[in-house]
């Protein structure tokens, strides 16, 4: 006869507590300890819990541990689920957080099925959207560096009369300009570096998307995408890699909820309000999909660009793009 074990895992960078519900409705939940937060360790303290004839059914919550232990545990054959800490029901008025507790309610919902459980992308869906994330990190690091400059600028009184912002023309007049005392000059070489080291680190890490994505098994999904104005190959890989299975989501209404996309409702009785977007869900994806929503204003029609994005791509998505 199997033992079913419902094991919670506080994890942590350095320790993991554990905690065990015993099988059944009434069975105990103790505090099993705390191990280091290493594989090894964590495979050997499970593997003493589990016993001769027990079933693990291990959970911790989703975090910056990322999803290593749960793939090193499937691969050993355990029951592993990762689920959303914004979802775990939490009693009004406890005012005391501990490892110890955190791990024994864990255990305790998890036997229960009280869980809301995450989508695990496996490790080239999740290398996919890390590099699409560090590219994102390097665009607005661009942003911010060019910013930084022209608010230096301001407060020395020059202010670029041309037409277009970092332009040709724009950056030979910031290469050229000759501030009156050598400290000031010293901060707009630094200013012009950081910008120059940017650019580069973009282009590279968008060099990087280009040889990576092809190669990818949701470039279809990809290309598809890119059949819509607003969508290159840069912010329709970032879009996908985001929401990954799409055919998790039962509904497009979880889909949304997933995005953020849903509106804000405070209801009571017969009156009905509605707000603005929750933004609860990936900021990340909401931001690519907004950034590709500022070309639905502009006039409908199919560029060269966009036509050779489309070119060998299916009537049908072409019609519905």
């Amino acid at each position: 006869m199997k033992i079913h074990k419902y094991v919670g895992l506080d994890v942590h960078k350095e320790k993991t507590t554990v905690a065990i519900a015993e099988g059944g409705r009434n069975g105990e939940v103790r505090h099993y300890g705390e191990v280091s937060s290493d594989l090894v360790t964590t495979e050997r303290a499970l593997r003493k819990i589990k016993g001769e004839i027990g079933v693990l059914h291990v959970v911790y919550e989703a975090g910056p541990s990322g999803f290593v232990l749960h793939r090193h545990l499937s691969r050993l054959g355990i029951e592993c689920t990762v689920v959303a800490p914004s979802k775990i029901p939490q009693a009004k008025g406890g005012h005391q957080k501990t490892n110890r507790r955190d791990a024994m309610q864990l255990a305790r919902l998890h036997r229960a099925g009280d869980l809301t459980a995450v989508h695990v992308p496996d490790a080239v869906d999740e290398s996919i959207r890390e590099l699409t994330r560090c590219r994102s990190e390097a665009s607005r690091e661009l942003k911010a560096a060019k910013q930084r400059l022209k608010s230096f600028l301001l407060r020395q009184g020059f202010h670029y009369q041309g037409k277009a912002n970092w332009s040709e023309a724009h950056q030979r007049y910031l290469r050229e300009l000759k501030l009156p005392l050598p400290a000031l000059q010293s901060v707009l070489e630094e200013c012009l570096l950081c910008i120059t080291q940017a650019t580069e680190r973009l282009t590279r890490l968008e060099e990087l998307v280009a040889a990576q994505v092809p190669q990818w098994r949701l470039y279809p999904a990809v290309k598809a995408l890119m059949c819509f104005r607003g969508f290159d190959l840069v912010a329709a890989a970032t879009l996908v890699s985001e929401i990954n299975e799409i055919r998790r989501f039962e509904h497009p209404s979880g889909l949304m909820a997933y995005l953020g996309l849903v509106p804000k409702e405070k209801s009571t009785g017969d009156e009905r309000r509605l707000g603005g977007i929750t933004k609860a869900g990936n900021a990340q994806a909401r931001w690519i999909l907004i950034e590709a929503a500022q070309h639905a204003g502009k006039t409908p029609k199919i560029s060269a660009p966009l036509a050779r994005r489309q070119k060998g791509q299916p009537e049908l998505y072409r019609r519905i793009a």
